[in-house]
């Protein structure tokens, strides 16, 4: 930086905070440093009292930081976001719609690792909501080389760092399996549970079939609820390895792939997920759903209602952040679980 004569200051950048005082009134920052000086601002600078400042030098092979922080936000920028107004080197991205946000976590990382710079995002396979905060980027210094920020596309690549996916209008079937509730044993306390938790990503109900432990009762009743239409299928209860559980076998004898019969997620051990030729996905729901406040269920979820696969190695990835705390008051999704890094 260096001193100069406010006078000779335009298009120059600031070092510093210079504070304006009205006795009684006010006492706050009249330009803020990184602040680029216009033809405007001379007139108001030296009636502070400013007759030099301490500037940065900007050339033809240097970016301000609010420049820097326009192409950060160019490689991070997808649809159904939009970007806050430039404020001291910082752009934040803001959601248009209720959707799954999601981060090219290695590319990320990638650009991170380059000096000067930063991106920090959400979790990614984050359920958020329209008006929710995405990122926020900015470059360290006030003033970066033009030839770090041309690094910065580079590693970054052609595709945008993050997307937003809009949740899909669906509809869901239910099956909820066992002979006590299909007997009228006890009530059926599961199927309100996954209702709820369908209506927080706007999934409707458009079928509900009572099965007692019969495999070939449970597979009829999801191969009927898939020729209706239901855009998922969700089994309740059965999931576990005693005899008397059937879903899972029943789900396989519907011909659809199974992806993987349990997850690396406690509570959602015995979970299942299979899809049908058509993408249509099932789901064999253990009884921890019923009663956990999260589990696989949710983690796999909002996936699902953006329309997008769920792979095995999807599902593997989940071991890290899986394990839930089970604390006294749960504050699920603002939490660890499901959280992996």
């Amino acid at each position: 930086m260096r001193c100069i004569k406010t006078v000779d200051a335009v298009g120059h950048v600031l070092c510093h905070d210079i504070t304006r005082i009205v006795k009684d009134v006010v006492k706050d920052a009249a330009f803020r440093k990184g602040h680029v000086v216009t033809e405007e601002d001379i007139p108001v600078l030296l009636s502070l009292g400013k007759d030099h400042l301490y500037v940065w030098e900007k050339d033809e092979n240097t970016l301000h930081e609010n420049e820097a922080a326009q192409i950060l936000y160019e490689i991070c920028k997808n649809k159904h976001m939009h970007p806050t107004q430039v404020k001291e080197g910082k752009i934040e991205l803001i959601a248009d719609c209720d959707g799954l946000f999601r981060v090219d976590v290695e590319r990320l990382d990638a650009v991170n690792e380059i000096e000067e710079i930063m991106i920090a995002t959400r979790h990614s396979n984050t359920a958020v909501k329209k008006g929710d905060r995405l990122l926020g980027t900015r470059v360290i210094p006030l003033v970066i080389a033009k030839e770090k920020m041309e690094l910065v596309k580079k590693t970054a690549g052609q595709e945008p760092l993050v997307s937003l996916t809009p949740f899909r209008s669906m509809k869901a079937g239910i099956v909820t399996t066992g002979n006590e509730v299909y007997h009228g044993r006890i009530k059926d306390t599961f199927t309100p549970v996954v209702v709820n938790k369908l209506s927080g990503y706007g999934i409707e109900v458009c079928g509900h079939i009572l099965c007692d432990d019969d495999q070939e009762k449970i597979t009829s009743a999801v191969l009927k609820l898939k020729a209706e239409g239901a855009d998922l299928i969700l089994c309740t209860g059965g999931m576990s390895v005693d005899p008397d559980d059937q879903t899972p076998g029943a789900i396989k004898r519907t011909g659809a792939k199974v992806v993987s019969y349990g997850a690396p997620v406690l509570p959602g051990a015995m979970f299942l997920l299979a899809y049908f030729e058509n993408g249509t996905p099932v789901m064999g729901l253990p009884g921890c759903v019923m009663y956990a406040k999260a589990s696989a269920f949710d983690l796999v979820l909002p996936r699902i209602a953006a329309g997008i696969p769920v792979t095995r190695k999807e599902l593997a990835h989940m071991g890290n952040g899986g394990f839930c705390l089970g604390c006294k008051t749960c504050h699920y999704p603002d939490c660890s679980f499901g959280k992996g890094v």
